[in-house]
């Protein structure tokens, strides 16, 4: 009986170290799940490539359906671009300093000619 008496307040001890630990499992896992892209320095060059490409596009007087039809995509590709919600590939990005007659080194920098 007295063994009992000492094991129980052991039982739920260990009880509550497995709870708590469950807990904060769950907590980092949802703080995990709930996060995108929360590096700054990815969001700041899919905003700053974007911004070129429409800088670029705008200094040439060129509608997005004009590039678009230029390297054989959809005006919605060049607007995803231009708004940082995709990237174009490396082929394309050639292809779009070729047509804004620059170095794709300038494209990729967003400087000025």
């Amino acid at each position: 009986m007295r063994l009992g008496l000492i094991m129980v307040p052991v039982i739920v001890a260990i009880y509550g170290v497995f709870f708590y630990v469950l807990y904060l499992v769950i907590k980092a896992l949802r703080k995990y799940v709930g996060e995108r892209d929360t590096r700054p320095e990815t969001v700041q060059v899919r905003q700053s490539l974007g911004e070129a490409i429409k800088a670029r596009r705008l200094e040439r007087n060129m509608t997005q359906e004009f590039v678009a039809e230029r390297l054989g995509v959809s005006r919605q590709a060049v607007s995803k671009w231009e708004g940082g919600a995709s990237e174009p590939s490396t082929s394309n990005l050639l292809a779009l300093a070729k047509l804004f007659e620059i170095s794709p080194e300038e494209l990729l920098r967003g400087v000025e000619p």
